[in-house]
Parts: structure tokens; C-alpha cells; sequence
């Protein structure tokens, strides 16, 4: 087996580390960036909840190996908020509209939803809810992911509707 060196930055912070040819870019985020908040379920890239931003794109981290990030800019969960700790309008909109149960998806839903969400402006309601179809939660009924989306759009009924 080779070890590969790679460099990337993960949520601002600049890493160096050596890592096997064939380890995914979750197994590092999770195992050696210590970034627990990617979640692996399926490792298939169907259920959503190891999803990152990498360069600004929302990548399901358990199908791209750890050497291809080299170089990358990557965001997790940990780094989604901001450095006072207020929260990201993603992270907002779903508080807001009680769009998390268990919590198993909510970092992969939320960094689909925070590459798709310009900063200081609003997301497309109808590009949120393409996006996440790729995403599978089985606590929520995804009724509050659907308000906080429409929160995020504009909608200005959205976090009033999640206390009715």
C-alpha cells in the first residue's frame, strides 16, 4: 500500500498529513482532522450525511479519497458557524423551524444547504429542494428541513409555521 502526503485546509485550519491511497475523504476528516461531525452512513453517497463543501461545492466526502482533496479548501459542520459562534443562516433556519430530530443527517443536510445559500442573500427554494433529495432523514418527516428551506428562500411564513 503507498501513503500519499497531502495538504489541505480544513475549516480554515492548514493540515499536513500523510494518509493511504485508498482512504476516503471522510475516514480523514472524521479520523485524523478530527471533524466527528461528518457522519458516514451509507458509503455509498446515497443517504447525504457525510456531505462537506470542498471548493465551494457541496461533495459527498465518503466518495472522494482523501488524496484527491489535495490541496482543497474544505468546510465541515465544525466550521459552519461563525468565529464569535453566532450561526450560519443555514444553522439558524433550521433551529428556527425545528428542522433536526436525532441529528444523524443535519451536518450533511446543512452543508448542502450552505453551499447552495449565497452569503448575506437568499437561496432558491426550488434548487434547496432538488438538492435535497439526496439526503435521507428518517426522524424529521422533513417538514422542518422543508420550512427552514423555505425560511432560507424568503418565505417569510416559514419559522411561523414551525410553531403551528
Amino acid at each position: 500500500m503507498s501513503d500519499h502526503r497531502i495538504e489541505l485546509t480544513v475549516n480554515g485550519q492548514r493540515l499536513a498529513e500523510t494518509v493511504e491511497a485508498r482512504k476516503s475523504l471522510g475516514d480523514f476528516l472524521r479520523g485524523d482532522a478530527g471533524c466527528t461531525g461528518v457522519h458516514l452512513g451509507c458509503e455509498h453517497g446515497v443517504c447525504g450525511a457525510c456531505t462537506v463543501i470542498v471548493d465551494g461545492v457541496a461533495v459527498r466526502s465518503c466518495l472522494m479519497l482523501a488524496v484527491q482533496a489535495d490541496g482543497a479548501e474544505i468546510t465541515t459542520v465544525e466550521g459552519l458557524a461563525k468565529s464569535d459562534g453566532s450561526f450560519h443562516p443555514v444553522q439558524q433556519a433550521m433551529r428556527d423551524c425545528h428542522g433536526l430530530q436525532c441529528g444523524f443527517c443535519t451536518p450533511g443536510v446543512l452543508m448542502t444547504m450552505a453551499a447552495l445559500t449565497p452569503e448575506g442573500g437568499h437561496a432558491r427554494e426550488e434548487e434547496l429542494l432538488a438538492a435535497m433529495s439526496g439526503h435521507i432523514c428518517r426522524c424529521t418527516g422533513y417538514q422542518g428541513i422543508r420550512r427552514a428551506i423555505r425560511q432560507l428562500a424568503g418565505k417569510n411564513d416559514a419559522a411561523a409555521g414551525a410553531h403551528a
